[in-house]
């Protein structure tokens, strides 16, 4: 397998940073998401979207990342300050997605502890993410990298669907 690189997400990253957000929601929501959803899900409507979230990124972010190998963007993850009031002082994993073809080749090992370590770099001690209901994959990935549940649970309503999600947290020091 040739190398992988992680490095900084760029505005001319958008469009495959996109096609990975989509083929990986259709792979790894599939049963979790009503299928309807999921085939109308837009690549060009995500690109889009990145290219706003990279020029004109949150306050709160700390970075984008994404994997890459020869050339093709092949997963990605954002991530900066927690965006909640209950998580103020700690760092957010916002997504991090890998091309279905890509699952279990280490890409999201490499993707989860850059953001690690940009959060850890920025100050934060603790931070935290939100999984699907229902993703044992993504359960069992963070399992088995230090996340731990933790009891939150929430309700995220957007306009064409309600994702039931519960929250992993991971402490970087004993500080």
């Amino acid at each position: 397998m040739t190398t992988l690189l992680i490095r900084d997400g760029a505005l001319a990253d958008a469009d495959q940073i996109a096609e990975v957000h989509v083929r990986s929601w259709q792979a790894a929501y599939r049963g979790l998401i009503d299928q309807e959803i999921l085939d109308g899900l837009s690549i060009s409507d995500r690109a889009d979207g990145w290219r706003r979230n990279i020029s004109s990124p949150l306050p709160t972010i700390i970075g984008i990342l994404v994997a890459e190998r020869e050339g093709r963007v092949i997963g990605w993850t954002s991530f900066g300050s927690g965006r909640e009031d209950e998580g103020a002082g700690d760092g957010e994993i916002y997504g991090i997605y890998a091309d279905p073809a890509e699952w279990s080749t280490g890409v999201g090992r490499a993707l989860l502890t850059g953001a690690e370590q940009r959060i850890t770099a920025a100050g934060h001690t603790r931070a935290y993410l939100w999984v699907l209901d229902g993703n044992e994959r993504a359960d069992a990935f963070y399992g088995r990298h230090g996340w731990e549940l933790d009891g939150a649970r929430k309700l995220e309503e957007r306009p064409d669907m309600s994702l039931r999600e519960h929250r992993r947290v991971k402490r970087f020091t004993d500080s």
